[in-house]
């Protein structure tokens, strides 16, 4: 199945997304692996545009989703909560390996931030993620990935970059060709997900203190 994050066609702001609903959807429907994509902002010159790559790491620092709540499933006391124990990282290191090898997508895997937006960063703000190594960044991808983990569903991010973040604005009708040019790139990544994605074991561990 393809879950359209901002709606289809494109309506819901980031801050508007129904983050929490959209994973517990998947939940109920059994989803045995992800597969994530965004069109991202590209803070590392040498990380080329349209060029779809895998995210290595998320730097999300506060967890929280764009209304201020944590990033989790479970914001009230729920049954079946748990600590989410992040030992072999939020992105499936063999699903990944397995698209890259199904795709010949480049080894290189990126360093990713999670901006909430709706508004695009500051100058000072780009330096600072450039600052810590941050190759690129957007508006999705960091609370789809965290709620995803915390119900033990493996997986991924494609990560394709549609603009330089760090440079000026490109004006309105430039972003909308470049969305365009990087959802194409996606698009072999996402049918060959849907039409063979392996079953893998979820990597990291949900530790609760009452397994009730």
């Amino acid at each position: 199945m393809v879950l359209f994050r901002h709606g289809h066609p494109h309506h819901l702001l980031p801050h508007q997304i129904p983050w929490r609903a959209h994973a517990a959807a998947l939940q109920a429907l059994d989803v045995r692996a992800l597969l994530l994509t965004s069109s991202v902002g590209v803070l590392d010159r040498s990380v080329p545009l349209y060029v779809p790559h895998l995210a290595a790491d998320l730097l999300m620092p506060d967890n929280r989703l764009p209304d201020g709540s944590m990033c989790t499933m479970w914001p009230e006391p729920t049954a079946g909560q748990g600590h989410l124990v992040v030992d072999q990282g939020l992105f499936n290191a063999p699903l990944g390996d397995w698209l890259t090898a199904a795709l010949g997508l480049p080894r290189r895997r990126l360093r990713f931030a999670y901006v909430p937006g709706p508004r695009t960063k500051t100058a000072a703000e780009n330096a600072l993620l450039q600052s810590l190594g941050i190759e690129v960044n957007s508006m999705s991808i960091g609370p789809e990935v965290v709620l995803a983990n915390e119900l033990e569903i493996p997986t991924i991010a494609l990560l394709t970059g549609h603009k330089a973040s760090a440079s000026g604005g490109p004006g309105a009708a430039a972003i909308s060709r470049s969305l365009d040019d990087a959802r194409t790139a996606n698009l072999a990544a996402v049918l060959r997900f849907l039409n063979g994605a392996p079953d893998v074991a979820f990597g990291n561990l949900l530790y609760r203190f009452d397994p009730a």
